[in-house]
């Protein structure tokens, strides 16, 4: 159901990001959507990313705080933000014109977050994220299928009594707030058309460059998210199963990094009944190793045929 033309915040975070903040910008002025505005907050960047936002004048909003990362400059946005939704698009990222409208025209009514498959840019190359429409909010939320922060709408409301983004979290952050809107009883209401581009051009952000941290947090959040639906009787084996094959590739990701930390890793989870072995992290022959031989030597035999 189409809604009125409430107005849309679209706020961007921002440290260091001259190279490709004028993008984000313009893109998010660029919006078909006719009813908006656009809000800059500078987490204390050393680069020229206010002189590159200065150039856009009166057409959007600036702020400037002392660095305190990118959940803290989100909260800035929200307590400044006059729109009924507000848009987050990281400074690298940018919104292809529709993308507002798009999931407006979508929304049902009482939806406090309209979520889409978003692109993934890297080498000049899109492909569209995952996200199964068969599976329900917690598949999607386990299976890390609900979208990168440029994905969603959030009413504003929803977000101010969630309290907004949580500083504390070094990575995975919209998956922690996605859970704490999931326990709050937030509507989700899924839009078809990816219209948001989340570009990856660098391993030295703290996800790439920290992959064991972003799985401990990872695996954290499955296992709050698993308690909470266990007290509520809404864990099902479906569930399970869709966590049981995220441990395991995680495993397979950390041998990459530390074999003795992925042993111990997935021996804990497979104490839990947290590891399966399925999908492309389990080719034939990967399985027929670890059924014969274990997680250790399968590892070591596939590190040796990289």
């Amino acid at each position: 159901m189409a809604l009125m033309t409430p107005l849309v915040t679209i706020g961007i975070p921002c440290f260091n990001g001259e190279r490709w903040l004028g993008q984000a910008i313009a893109s998010a002025l660029g919006q078909t959507w006719p009813v908006k505005e656009v809000i800059v907050v500078d987490d204390g960047s050393t680069d020229n990313s206010p002189a590159v936002a200065a150039k856009f004048g009166g057409a959007i909003r600036f702020f400037t705080t002392p660095n305190g990362g990118a959940n803290a400059a989100r909260n800035e946005i929200l307590r400044q933000a006059r729109g009924e939704w507000i848009q987050y698009l990281d400074a690298d990222d940018y919104l292809l014109p529709e993308k507002t409208a798009a999931q407006l025209a979508d929304a049902r009514e009482g939806s406090d977050v309209i979520y889409s498959p978003v692109w993934i840019e890297q080498f000049g190359k899109r492909e569209a994220s995952p996200l199964d429409e068969r599976l329900d909010i917690y598949s999607q939320w386990i299976s890390w299928q609900l979208p990168q922060t440029g994905g969603c709408l959030w009413r504003k409301a929803a977000l101010d009594s969630l309290r907004g983004w949580n500083r504390k979290m070094p990575c995975c952050q919209e998956h922690e707030l996605y859970l704490r809107a999931i326990k709050a009883g937030k509507r989700f209401c899924r839009s078809e058309t990816p219209n948001a581009v989340y570009r990856v051009w660098s391993e030295e952000t703290l996800c790439r460059r920290d992959p064991r941290l972003v799985i401990k947090v990872r695996t954290q959040l499955i296992d709050d998210m698993r308690a909470w639906m266990e007290s509520r009787r809404l864990w099902q084996d479906e569930h399970q199963e869709i966590a049981a094959r995220a441990c395991f590739e995680m495993a397979r990701t950390w041998a990459k990094h530390d074999m003795a930390e992925a042993r111990a890793y997935h021996a804990a989870r497979k104490e839990r009944n947290l590891i399966r072995l399925d999908g492309p992290a389990a080719p034939p022959a990967y399985k027929l190793t670890y059924k014969t031989l274990g997680f250790f030597m399968a590892e070591k035999i596939a590190n040796a045929m990289r």
